[in-house]
């Protein structure tokens, strides 16, 4: 499952949260380790950049935070990051440079790559989303399973277990996806993928594709 690997997914230079990643294979191995992360890279941030506004909350003093945000901990918001009007951060939570977390977006145990946009009405949990990724409007995370199982990766004849109950997606750098969409418990999406709206996701979707529906998935043609 070699393209579902973090490093054919990220450019590890696009987020602060480089270093969790190392001696790592697969992205949702990190899931777990993202509250101790935090709290360990925050009490070490240049306090002429970045400034606690809260209880093991950081945030970098270019980023833009609107008063009716609410923010848990631990939270780091990187340089130039926007959090817009109602915005519900539940913790354990790295907002990258330039990204835009929107009005009634809901985030949670998740990092969040540079230039990420999340800004309508979207649920991301457990979720690692890559550089300039995008979430249209209403487009959400689905982190589990509804029988409750422990979440298997699928892609196609092969399989491999998370020992997790709670994994969302894993989508890599500069993917679309549509509004409305539901991406399942475990689904992965390659770079440069676009996700047609009011889809239901789950599984591997290949890097460079066009995802219409399960059974139509195209090359993508640049």
């Amino acid at each position: 499952m070699e393209n579902i690997e973090i490093s054919n997914l990220y450019n590890l230079e696009k987020t602060i949260a480089k270093d969790i990643f190392k001696g790592i294979t697969y992205p949702w191995e990190v899931l777990a380790k993202i509250n101790d992360f935090i709290i360990e890279l925050g009490s070490s941030l240049d306090k002429n950049e970045f400034e606690e506004i809260g209880e093991n909350i950081w945030a970098h003093k270019t980023a833009k935070i609107a008063e009716s945000a609410y923010i848990n901990g631990p939270v780091i918001i990187d340089e130039n990051a926007e959090i817009r009007h109602c915005a519900f951060i539940r913790g354990k939570a790295i907002i990258g440079k330039n990204s835009v977390v929107g009005n009634s977006t809901e985030l949670k145990n998740v990092i969040l790559f540079d230039n990420v946009q999340v800004p309508h009405y979207n649920y991301v949990g457990d979720s690692i989303l890559g550089y300039k990724s995008h979430m249209g409007a209403g487009s959400i995370t689905s982190n589990v399973k509804s029988d409750k199982k422990l979440v298997v990766i699928k892609n196609g004849k092969e399989q491999i277990e998370t020992n997790l109950k709670k994994v969302g997606a894993m989508i890599g750098d500069n993917v679309e996806v549509g509004c409305g969409s539901i991406l399942n418990p475990g689904t992965i999406i390659g770079r440069n993928t676009n996700i047609y709206p009011l889809s239901s996701v789950r599984g591997v979707i290949k890097e460079n594709s066009v995802y219409k529906n399960q059974n139509e998935i195209i090359k993508k043609i640049n």
